[in-house]
């Protein structure tokens, strides 16, 4: 008897160089000083780490954060942008990786989206696999 788990081919978890970013997402909050930053993922065989990285319309940073072996391929976190919003436009990049502590960190993926925060609401970024 065989047991087949993942019907679309699209869905079967992938090997770590075959994980890609399927799509980003960002809701601007009210007063611009917040955006959810949300993120779906081809599935994955390995759990990959992503690091995010605002920069303000200036090139400084405005916001980051890093995941680790994240468990679900879609999830999303609130980041706060230190300028205090409305520095636009930012610029968001987003990078998957893995790391361990025999092997140098090597990127698979990574987007970049711009945006800006004068009108809130959700702003989705759709890429091909």
């Amino acid at each position: 008897m065989e047991i087949e788990f993942f019907h679309d081919p699209k869905s079967q978890p992938r090997s770590r160089e075959d994980v890609r970013i399927k799509q980003l997402g960002l809701f601007v909050h009210e007063g611009g000083q917040r955006v959810t930053f949300g993120v779906e993922l081809t599935p994955f065989l390995e759990r990959p780490c992503i690091d995010v990285l605002i920069l303000n319309g200036e090139g400084q940073p405005a916001g980051s954060l890093s995941v680790i072996e994240t468990l679900t391929p879609n999830f999303s976190l609130v980041m706060h942008l230190r300028d205090g919003g409305g520095n636009d436009p930012y610029v968001l990049t987003a990078v998957i990786y893995y790391m361990t502590p025999e092997t140098d960190r090597v990127d698979v993926d990574g987007q970049i989206v711009s945006f800006v925060t004068d009108t809130p609401g959700e702003l989705l970024f759709p890429f091909n696999e």
